[in-house]
């Protein structure tokens, strides 16, 4: 067996994955938490330049500098305090210094990042599908994330998005460039007329921009024939925990929960990419002939 030749073992190639994925996850908690600012203090200066004002001084603030701290009392997170899943089981879920809790969001982003990346690797092996699949799944956590608590999707994570989907497919890592390039178009063009004709019947928009760039990146990824089925699990998920919400409010229970498209889309094109194929085999309505 050569050097790495014990990657083609699905069990080491789906070990390596997860771990991999894991760590991503890690990151992708500073992507959420940190890129929104990134975006507010550009609108800032941006808003600044527009009024000839000198822009806010502000200090560095992206995706490394500074370094990770406590939002409650600022201590600076350790090595040791910044493995995925494990310091977080260790520290019972509270700061070192002060004791604050720390979020479930953050061992439940890892995890999530993990899976991803462990089932892509276990489903398509050591190929150029199971890299998409994964990286995929990665920025979809992050944009639902990131949708779920600012209602932003961002452009820096969209659009790069849908040129991954599309680069990908040029030696047909899921569909072929042609589906994909179609998918791409017709996802954009379908979510951008539903908002039109809503804002001509209610004078307002139904939904961001970004849920377009969204559904773009599924279509450029997946192609154009799991479109339809994108759409009707989406439209599930959000009716289920539109629902949900409901039963919350009538009940007087206090949940925080805001009704954004994005997660819904992005979990769906997760389900799709994973599962779309067999999905359509059981319903015949949603299957495309070609």
């Amino acid at each position: 067996m050569s050097t790495f030749g014990w990657l083609a073992q699905p069990a080491a190639f789906t070990g390596l994955a997860l771990v991999f994925g894991l760590c991503v996850g890690s990151f992708l908690n500073v992507v959420i938490h940190r890129l929104p600012r990134m975006m507010e203090r550009e609108w800032r200066a941006q808003c600044a330049e527009l009024a000839g004002q000198a822009p806010p001084q502000e200090e560095r603030y992206d995706l490394v500098v500074p370094r990770s701290a406590c939002p409650a009392c600022g201590h600076r997170i350790r090595a040791w305090e910044n493995v995925p899943l494990l310091s977080w089981l260790a520290l019972r879920g509270k700061c070192s210094a002060c004791r604050a809790r720390i979020s479930v969001q953050y061992p439940l982003v890892e995890l999530l990042a993990g899976a991803v990346a462990a089932y892509a690797a276990w489903r398509f092996g050591p190929t150029l599908s199971a890299v998409a699949a994964a990286v995929f799944g990665w920025f979809t956590i992050a944009l639902a994330f990131i949708d779920q608590q600012t209602g932003y999707l961002p452009d820096d994570l969209t659009l790069p998005l849908v040129w991954i989907g599309l680069l990908v497919n040029l030696i047909g890592a899921f569909v072929p460039l042609r589906d994909a390039v179609i998918g791409a178009a017709a996802a954009y063009l379908f979510l951008w007329l539903v908002n039109a004709a809503f804002k001509a019947l209610r004078g307002i928009d139904g939904m961001g921009y970004g849920d377009f760039k969204l559904y773009a990146a599924v279509g450029a990824l997946l192609g154009w024939k799991l479109l339809p089925l994108v759409i009707l699990l989406s439209s599930v998920v959000g009716l289920v925990f539109g629902s949900l919400q409901m039963f919350a409010a009538r009940r007087g229970w206090d949940w925080k929960f805001r009704f954004h498209f994005g997660p819904y889309l992005a979990f769906a094109g997760v389900v799709a990419m994973f599962w779309g194929p067999a999905i359509l085999q059981r319903l015949p309505a949603l299957r495309f002939a070609g």
